[in-house]
């Protein structure tokens, strides 16, 4: 079922909104300030292309130790990111989430929307891993 809803995902829009990610990453790179917000759109990019069987958790959980991203840098690049960004794609992605649950098929890809509501608020200091 993660194959096949990842595939739909893909085609119905989870290709434009990763590559859409990607770009923005790309764009973010360009300066050197904004390497960690593009490191994270990379991330959110990967998510976006197939959510189905993967969240978003902090590093520190993987790797049980702290970084830079998970410090208090990581907290003030996540202030920034919310102010700037976060907080319309969220509103962005909750729309897209309501739309989807209009429908009884479109209640999966919906909760998936709600996921990435959730990483677009704060992913600088996040990571996406298979769910167990």
């Amino acid at each position: 079922m993660t194959l096949l809803g990842n595939l739909i995902w893909f085609i119905f829009g989870g290709l434009v909104m990763g590559v859409g990610w990607y770009l923005l990453g790309l764009l973010m790179f360009v300066s050197i300030i904004g390497i960690p917000w593009g490191r994270a759109c990379f991330m959110l990019g990967s998510f976006c292309l197939w959510p189905f069987g993967r969240e978003v958790v902090s590093r520190r959980s993987v790797t049980g130790k702290d970084d830079i991203g998970t410090g208090p840098l990581g907290f003030l690049g996540n202030a920034v990111w919310f102010l700037v960004a976060g907080v319309w794609l969220a509103i962005g992605h909750l729309f897209a989430a309501l739309c989807c649950f209009l429908t009884i098929i479109g209640i999966p890809f919906g909760m998936q929307h709600l996921k990435l509501v959730e990483a677009t608020l704060a992913p600088i200091g996040k990571t996406v891993v298979e769910k167990r």
